[in-house]
């Protein structure tokens, strides 16, 4: 038996709870891993309220909260390749097993090796955020010296994309609160308050023909509100609002497979994508670990410890 913490339905915070539950079983195309860390994203808690069905693997209650992770394999399913059992990995849930636990499974296909010298909190941060960035940057495509605006930069995945777009030689600028203002300037983002100005004013001051690009992750009225400042509307990419289109811009397009996994590793390593770690939690501590990701004041990446 193994301690996990997830949710008997859906809901509010209030329907989270600890429970011990058997290792579960690899299916086909899984691996059982033990898991070390585990990255806590604001999916997570989206997927607790039920306002995203479809993606929580139609597994029964109580459910595992988490989607991304990382640790060591202790079982392969059937028609697993490329991994073997005592493999350090990183990866995704996406059969809805769940990541908050200490043991859980995760889809093969999406998982790949950890290089020695990433370490597993730092692993269990690149496949939502690390592989977001590399996704939305290729998408884009602009060349360097182009300016890109990211709308809410200040969260584990808006720091990775500023972070690797600056490598690539793109100027940044980035909305934001207040309290990610820090870490979002020593990132290289010139920055702008969105609680204390007029972003489209203040981005006007900065870039008074617009921008090449915008990267967007906090839809609604910010979107459409930002999506102007693009030159070109075909190069306002949305993570997670598909109404991107009703401005003329795109959704991202995900690659999850090993491969994207193992090159935002390799960016890691470099120190291209090295995530801004702010709060590391025990497990014991995971409703606060969730808390402040659902709450939004978490700057960077919270990492829950399992191992």
């Amino acid at each position: 038996m193994g301690q996990a913490w997830g949710f008997g339905r859906h809901g509010g915070p209030e329907v989270q709870e600890f429970f011990d539950r058997p290792d579960p079983a690899p299916g086909r195309g899984e691996v059982l891993v033990r898991v070390d860390a585990a990255g806590v994203n604001p999916l997570d808690h989206l997927l607790r309220s039920g306002v995203v069905p479809g993606l929580d693997g139609g597994r029964p209650f109580p459910r595992v909260l988490g989607m991304e992770a990382a640790g060591t394999v202790l079982a392969l399913g059937e028609d697993v390749d490329g991994l073997e059992v005592g493999d350090a990995v990183f990866g995704f849930a996406l059969t809805g097993g769940g990541t908050y636990a200490e043991t859980t499974v995760l889809s093969a296909p999406n998982t790949a090796r950890r290089p020695a010298g990433l370490s597993p909190t730092v692993a269990a941060t690149l496949p939502v955020a690390g592989t977001t960035a590399v996704d939305v940057l290729d998408q884009l495509g602009l060349p360097a010296g182009a300016t890109l605006l990211v709308n809410g930069v200040g969260g584990g995945v808006g720091l990775a994309v500023a972070r690797l777009a600056a490598a690539r030689g793109l100027q940044v600028i980035g909305t934001g609160s207040a309290a990610k203002r820090e870490h979002a300037e020593a990132a290289g983002v010139r920055f702008v308050d969105y609680t204390a100005e007029d972003v489209t004013a203040a981005a006007r001051e900065l870039v008074p023909d617009g921008v090449d690009g915008i990267v967007d992750l906090v839809g609604g009225p910010s979107l459409r509100t930002v999506a102007p400042l693009a030159r070109d509307p075909r190069s306002v990419i949305a993570v997670g609002d598909t109404s991107v289109a009703e401005v003329g811009g795109r959704f991202v397009e995900r690659r999850l497979d090993r491969e994207n996994l193992e090159r935002s590793a390799r960016l890691a390593l470099d120190g291209v994508l090295a995530p801004v770690i702010t709060a590391v939690h025990p497990l014991a501590d995971a409703p606060a670990a969730l808390a402040t990701v659902e709450h939004g004041h978490a700057p960077g990446k919270v990492v829950i410890e399992v191992a």
